[in-house]
């Protein structure tokens, strides 16, 4: 006579052992946030302590197997940045039989948060995610049942999660120590919001380069929200027409730099341009340029690594990953 195998847990063992009603334990599982925290960790307790696992939670709730999805979040798919990402990540997958979500948050906290719960509601296997705000306190519900959550480019905040980064501020600080050894002293910075982390951690890296060897950022050297090339190229014009106008440019990110190099190259000006984030076409820039480059797709190689390692039953802390940077050159072919 075959053995009779054990009785899986339902939703009813864990509202019994949670001493909460059904409707709250559903509420969990299905990741309301109305729900009172302390009776959230309660029934997450329970969930644990009776081995009530997300893959019985979408069996129960839809017909079918867990979906075997990563989903991937970005904050501006206009930007060639993430596609090496991606594709890494894709790569990843499909070696493990899983598919990949995208989607990108714009930069918008409000609809990165929408798009995770989004996601979650599709039953993702994982996520990967560039975050846009600095506060991911709503996903610990989900982590705590088991979706690993990885960042990759920039921390999460309010959560211990698995974290892949670039060593930004020590590359910004190698570009500068670079300018200032060519004899640069009016060094023009362009960067996006300060209110992302990358932008932080190259302006910091800038001022710390800057202030070793003695000299001051000038403010009207410093432009910040600039978005887009145009926005860019904006900026440097307005700088160009100072009485001193900068020498070189540091620019924050590769489309602050393609708008640098637009402007520079109309005017003739004889400005260094130092860039953030290599691109295939950087070796056909009209002028020569240098860059700090990486390898974006390791970034998301070991973002995939993780999040598969997490799924795999690694319960290891959360570690953070920091990624180094190069001086490349790059474009001068059209000169």
């Amino acid at each position: 006579m075959a053995a009779q195998q054990p009785k899986r847990p339902t939703m009813n063992d864990v509202a019994r052992d949670a001493d909460v009603s059904l409707k709250t334990v559903s509420r969990v599982v299905n990741r309301m946030t109305t729900v009172d925290p302390a009776m959230t960790d309660r029934v997450l307790v329970s969930i644990r302590r009776l081995g009530y696992r997300r893959n019985d939670v979408a069996a129960t709730l839809r017909t079918g197997t867990e979906t075997r999805t990563i989903g991937l979040i970005t904050a501006d798919l206009q930007n060639a940045f993430y596609t090496p990402i991606a594709a890494a990540i894709a790569s990843a997958a499909r070696a493990r039989d899983f598919h990949l979500i995208t989607a990108s948050s714009e930069e918008s906290p409000d609809l990165e948060k929408a798009t995770v719960l989004d996601l979650f509601q599709r039953r993702v296997s994982g996520l990967v995610i560039v975050p846009s705000g600095d506060n991911h306190r709503y996903l610990r519900t989900e982590v705590k049942m088991g979706t690993p959550v990885v960042f990759v480019d920039r921390p999460g905040g309010g959560l211990r999660a698995d974290a892949v980064l670039l060593d930004n501020a020590g590359g910004a600080a190698a570009a500068v120590d670079e300018l200032l050894a060519a004899g640069h002293t009016r060094i023009a910075v362009l960067l996006d919001s300060l209110e992302i982390y990358t932008m932080r951690e190259r302006h910091a890296g800038v001022q710390v380069a800057l202030e070793r060897a003695g000299v001051a950022l000038d403010p009207a050297l410093v432009g910040h929200r600039l978005h887009t090339p145009d926005d860019a190229a904006a900026a440097v014009a307005t700088m160009l027409d100072l009485r001193r106008p900068p020498t070189a440019v540091l620019c924050g990110n590769n489309r602050s730099l393609i708008g640098a190099v637009d402007q520079v190259w109309r005017r003739r000006s004889d400005v260094a341009v130092v860039g953030f984030d290599d691109f295939e076409t950087s070796r056909l820039l009209p002028m020569p340029v240098r860059i700090v480059n990486y390898d974006a797709a390791e970034l998301g190689r070991i973002a995939a690594e993780r999040a598969f390692a997490r799924l795999d039953g690694d319960t290891s802390a959360a570690r953070t990953i920091l990624l180094p940077t190069e001086l490349v050159s790059r474009g001068g072919f059209a000169r």
